[in-house]
């Protein structure tokens, strides 16, 4: 029986619900939760992300700005940039376009912002935070692989999970956030040995690794859980990290490339601006 799909789009969409109200109730008290996006450069991918991001503030009544900045923008301009929506009361939730150009020093960048407006939860403190079990702000995709599971009522406790991919983006924080939730956890990388062993013990398989369709059936437990989130361009259509084909065959329940992971990323990322907007108004309810 081949593996039921993930959808991701409609958790994704029955969560922007939820955060209508939550949004709604907000303005009534004359806060509108507001979020700033940088891009720098013209990376396409990146350019389809922030007018996704744009477009889901729409959907939801949340103030958004979108700050174009050229390629050849300095280190020294963007800190003042951030230092600007810093102090900005409009903003809650300030977020800058991975990857930017190579000149710039994305670390310092990412430190720049305050931790309380810090929405993609990428700050050492918010990081540091969740190392605790106390996050402020679970960084986004992390966070929406986490709603799938508990969403879809996967059990998560005593369960074996592998993330492939140590990225302080995904594959770090999901790992912790996994344990968290008292699974056995596994982080696989490019120096792990015998990574098809370690993958088939996998009741839960998270791959984050970014090389198209690298994760096959061989490498999947009958039955496991499979979270792809990978985006590759591969033969000029998108592809994930897992050969969604033929892990289909293997897996109980799997996620699509596109419309598994990567809407729950924007949802969580519109979770946390309006957290921070209720926090910087002292209305601190949980969302």
């Amino acid at each position: 029986m081949p593996a039921k799909i993930l959808d991701g789009k409609a958790i994704a969409q029955s969560i922007i619900e939820e955060l209508k109200q939550e949004v709604i109730n907000l303005k009534k008290q004359g806060v509108v939760p507001g979020l700033a996006v940088i891009l720098v450069g013209e990376n396409p991918a990146s350019k389809v992300y922030v007018k996704n991001k744009a477009k889901a503030c729409e959907n939801l009544g949340i103030y958004s700005e979108t700050l174009l900045l050229p390629e050849s923008t300095s280190q020294n301009e963007l800190l003042k940039l951030i230092d600007k929506l810093n102090q900005d009361n409009k903003i809650h939730g300030i977020l800058v376009q991975l990857p930017l150009p190579n000149h710039l020093n994305t670390q310092n960048i990412m430190e720049h912002i305050l931790p309380e407006k810090d929405v993609d939860g990428f700050h050492p403190v918010n990081l540091g935070k969740l190392v605790m079990g106390e996050a402020l702000f679970p960084p986004c995709t992390p966070q929406g692989i986490m709603e799938i599971l508990k969403r879809t009522s996967i059990k998560i406790q005593g369960a074996e999970a592998v993330i492939v991919g140590r990225s302080n983006i995904v594959g770090k924080p999901v790992a912790l956030m996994l344990l968290q939730e008292n699974a056995t956890v596994c982080m696989c990388h490019s120096k792990t040995k015998n990574l098809e062993e370690v993958t088939r013990r996998a009741d839960i398989l998270v791959v984050a690794i970014g090389r198209a369709e690298m994760i096959k059936a061989s490498m999947v437990k009958k039955g496991a859980i499979v979270i792809d989130v990978g985006i590759n361009r591969l033969n000029d259509k998108l592809a994930g990290d897992v050969d969604f084909k033929e892990v289909s065959k293997v897996a109980s329940e799997i996620t699509p490339v596109p419309g598994g992971v990567g809407p729950l990323t924007i949802a969580m990322l519109m979770k946390n601006t309006l957290k921070s907007a209720k926090l910087r108004n002292s209305t601190v309810l949980k969302i």
